[in-house]
């Protein structure tokens, strides 16, 4: 998994990023992965939705994350899965 966040800090990102960042980074497993729905994310960032949303898309266009869709057995969606990049 990753050490430190050390730098986080000498990105360019908007703070909703590296609020979100840091969210997925405490609950990330040892591969690097977890699967917070937004809803949640939201609710304990104190965020809207649509600003974690643009949080994700932030981070993914700097490439320190890689989201993957997750499918119910029923095939309908469940939440993201989030792998952070190793940095």
């Amino acid at each position: 998994m990753i050490g430190s966040l050390e730098f986080l800090y000498k990105t360019e990102l908007p703070h909703r990023a590296i609020a979100v960042y840091r969210y997925l980074f405490d609950r990330a497993n040892q591969q690097g992965q977890c699967w917070p729905a937004i809803p949640t994310m939201a609710r304990d960032l104190k965020l809207s939705e649509n600003t974690i949303r643009r949080a994700l898309a932030d981070l993914r266009c700097a490439g320190m994350i890689t989201t993957c869709q997750r499918i119910r057995t029923n095939g309908g969606k469940s939440s993201l899965l989030y792998t952070l990049a190793q940095k």
